[in-house]
């Protein structure tokens, strides 16, 4: 087996401490079986709570993976676009957001001003960014989606959302499935996370640090971008009554685990043999890829935008 630790994530971009449906749900499974669910009702709560998960597991002499269900990366440009010219991409971008989101222990955060700071720096308008309350809009965050991809030089997604079904947009911070705003207050955890120095020299990100390929031993937590909606069969384990959230963690943290020791989960870290070495070195600098999906399922269109912020 490559791993003894599953940990799996469903992250909240929430304002305030919330527990239950929309909430932050982390399922932690043992290779043996053993399973323990937590809802830390907040995102300062959540990190204790996975560091002190990884530091157990790592006293143990365990060999981790940390799956968290929001986009690692942006798409191609983004970090250039800011004005890094960087051989590394998506380190720049992970610090710059690192520096700038403020995200207290009451789940306060400026992920709104984060997003408008970097439409203003990369348009000068409401561009890539959008969605968010009324009292948030302003000349550089607009409410609606702004139709200008077409126009411009980013893309509206990354190669990896163009092969899910369902997948939102990373730059989408409000209304239903608004990764972008978990991406902007869930990418400095993870950093915080990788970086402790408890294990820093032990620690990877894949695909950035590892190759879209099996991590190598030397890594001995390997945290990874996950979408549980991928695996469409999770409700079949759905127990009565439960949170939506609460069985998905559940079901992905078991999924690995059981593929791990069948022998056939390394497959899952080599992304869709399809892709080429151009888009391959696309996703490893700066796009990522999310865990497990090996082949394309299109995404549907949609004909209907909310109109409405949380």
């Amino acid at each position: 087996m490559l791993f003894d630790t599953y940990i799996i994530v469903d992250w909240s971009a929430s304002t305030v401490p919330k527990r239950g449906r929309d909430s932050i749900w982390i399922c932690r499974r043992h290779s043996d079986g053993e399973e323990q669910l937590r809802n830390p009702p907040t995102r300062y709560a959540a990190k204790s709570l996975l560091a002190e998960m990884i530091g157990a597991a790592i006293q143990r002499g365990e060999r981790v993976l940390a799956g968290f269900d929001f986009p690692f990366g942006y798409p191609a440009g983004f970090a250039r676009q800011l004005g890094y010219h960087d051989a590394e991409p998506w380190r720049v971008t992970w610090n710059e957001i690192a520096r700038l989101i403020k995200d207290d222990d009451t789940n306060r955060n400026n992920r709104f001003w984060v997003g408008a700071e970097f439409n203003r720096r990369i348009s000068g308008k409401q561009f890539p960014f959008w969605g968010c309350p009324a009292s948030k809009e302003g000349v550089h965050l607009g409410q609606k989606f702004h139709k200008g991809h077409n126009e411009k030089t980013l893309a509206e997604r990354r190669l990896i959302d163009c092969w899910m079904t369902g997948a939102q947009p990373c730059w989408k911070l409000a209304y239903t499935g608004s990764v972008g705003s978990q991406s902007l207050t869930g990418i400095p955890v993870v950093q915080a996370l990788r970086d402790d120095p408890s294990w820093a020299d032990r620690a990877r990100i894949w695909p950035f640090e590892t190759g879209l390929q099996e991590p190598t031993s030397e890594a001995r937590i390997v945290f990874a971008e996950v979408w549980p909606s991928w695996w469409r069969d999770w409700k079949t384990t759905q127990q009565h009554s439960e949170v939506n959230d609460r069985a998905q963690v559940r079901h992905v943290a078991r999924v690995l685990a059981e593929e791990d020791a069948a022998g056939v989960f390394a497959a899952r870290f080599a992304g869709d043999p399809s892709l080429t070495g151009a888009q391959r070195a696309i996703i490893e600098s700066e796009e990522a890829w999310t865990l497990g999906v090996v082949e394309r399922r299109p995404r549907k269109a949609s004909s209907r935008l909310p109109k409405a912020a949380k």
